[in-house]
């Protein structure tokens, strides 16, 4: 709380040294010091800050001219109360440690600063009417100053302190050759702009653009604090455009300028950001589902070869038992019935299990509705005799965005295949519930079951898938099963997904 004291202090009189006359200074650094520090590491430090500008206060009463005690004291509780409700605003509106790496992270941002500022302002110049300060007619210009050198000075110091919080993946941003001749640039282009009697107001604004394209956020407040540096450095020293105009337009030009150029180059860096954030969660998704699709080909593999590569081999047996018993008597002649309606009854199940192979693999288009789509693919099983699966629940849509019925659809068939290979079951069911809150998908079998909290092996590839999907969805997948018992495998789209749509 000292050091927060002290460094408050010193950023004071770092804005009175670069002051225009006695009374006005262009902008207030402690705001946005006090701000960051505040939302960085909590409210509790709230007394650094009633330190700081009691030494600001004291050192004011400490002056000859000083103004009436009354008036110090308002301006003392309004620059406390926009540094606190400021910090609180910030943590509210964008949340914990923010980089400044979205757009609408910088907007609220100046939802925050602004309505603090304005606190001060409001408070400051109230306070100075009266006490005979200011007069009526003054109101206006006085209050647009006091806030427009608060934001001007929170918006220049809190995006610094927020985006170089982090001082090593900060550094790591600007490091380069290329960010040494930004820093550079932004200061020669910034002395020019304020130097020349030509209007080179904005000469700095591409390298502000520069800054904001190669640097991020890091780079760009940098930049904006170089530039506000020089530009209120060459005006209070008593030179440069600003200077030669009246005091009221020196300082409102100078704080629109730096209030302009921050604003530009952190929304730009901003959306900058997020363009390249997009494109890396894009490339990871890319590699996510290229290393899905791998592992769902080495499946069908597997599943080749467990079914229609073992029924074929099968009947290719079967058909050399029958050339053998061409040969024979008429006891002969029957078993070569038998082997072939063996080698028929093996090729018509390949035939099945490519049929379920090229549905299940094929596009996962639902068509009409989840419903619907699981009774074709429980069709596309009938005739083996194997398992009896009944479908139930509503024939309509259900109220989720298609892909959320897609992700659905493919859990279902994940464990219907899981009951048909593994189960060993008799009968098996499959439930559709849909409500104006939640939306449920059970699939039930009286297989054998397994252990659902024992140590999982190489085939629970196809458990793994089912979370995998009922993530992407936002839903909450369970397995309740035990040896001898069967297996319920139940989907539950919470309430809050349904209504928006997942």
């Amino acid at each position: 709380m000292a050091a927060l004291g002290l460094a408050y202090f010193g950023a004071a009189k770092l804005g009175q040294t670069l002051h225009y006359t006695a009374s006005v200074s262009a902008i207030w650094p402690p705001v946005g010091l006090g701000i960051a520090a505040l939302y960085l590491f909590g409210l509790r430090l709230w007394p650094g800050i009633f330190l700081g500008e009691l030494l600001v206060n004291g050192t004011l009463l400490a002056e000859s001219s000083h103004p009436p005690v009354g008036s110090v004291l308002g301006q003392y509780a309004g620059n406390m109360a926009e540094v606190i409700v400021g910090a609180w605003l910030l943590g509210r509106l964008i949340g914990r440690r923010a980089k400044l790496e979205r757009a609408s992270e910088v907007g609220w941002m100046l939802v925050a600063v602004g309505a603090a500022t304005a606190i001060s302002a409001t408070v400051g110049t109230t306070s100075m009417l009266a006490g005979g300060v200011i007069r009526m007619q003054e109101i206006p210009t006085f209050w647009r100053t006091w806030f427009l050198g608060d934001t001007a000075g929170a918006l220049v110091v809190l995006p610094l302190c927020l985006t170089w919080a982090d001082p090593r993946h900060a550094w790591r941003r600007v490091r380069r050759f290329e960010g040494a001749l930004v820093v550079v640039l932004v200061a020669v282009l910034a002395a020019i702009a304020v130097l020349s009697d030509a209007p080179l107001t904005y000469l700095t604004f591409p390298a502000l653009i520069w800054a904001a394209f190669r640097f991020g956020p890091p780079g760009v407040t940098l930049a904006t604090a170089l530039m506000a540096g020089v530009t209120i450095g060459f005006t209070a020293d008593q030179v440069g455009a600003f200077y030669k105009q009246p005091i009221d337009n020196r300082t409102l030009s100078t704080q629109l300028y730096i209030l302009v150029g921050s604003l530009t180059a952190l929304f730009l860096s901003a959306v900058v950001s997020e363009r390249e954030r997009s494109a890396t969660e894009l490339t990871a998704a890319k590699r996510r589902e290229l290393e899905r699709a791998v592992e769902e080909r080495r499946r069908i593999a597997r599943e080749l070869h467990d079914s229609v590569s073992q029924a074929l081999f099968s009947s290719t047996l079967h058909t050399r038992a029958a050339q053998k018993a061409l040969n024979g008597d008429g006891e002969r002649q029957t078993q070569l019935r038998q082997q072939l309606q063996a080698i028929d009854d093996l090729t018509k199940r390949a035939q099945r299990e490519m049929r379920r192979f090229i549905f299940e693999w094929g596009p996962e288009e639902i068509g009409d509705g989840l419903v619907p789509a699981l009774h074709r693919h429980v069709a596309s099983f009938a005739g083996n005799g194997a398992v009896r699966i009944r479908v139930e629940g509503p024939v309509q849509p259900l109220s989720v965005q298609r892909k959320t019925e897609t992700q659905l659809y493919g859990i279902a068939r994940e464990a219907v295949a899981n009951v048909l290979r593994h189960a060993h079951a008799g009968s098996a069911t499959i439930r559709v519930e849909s409500t104006s809150g939640e939306v449920m998908l059970e699939i039930e079998d009286d297989g054998c079951g397994f252990d659902a909290d024992g140590p999982r092996t190489g085939g629970s590839f196809g458990l793994e898938s089912m979370r995998s999907r009922a993530r992407e969805i936002g839903a909450e997948l369970t397995v309740v099963s035990a040896p001898g018992r069967g297996t319920v495998v139940r989907v539950e789209l919470p309430a809050e997904s349904v209504r928006n749509g997942v």
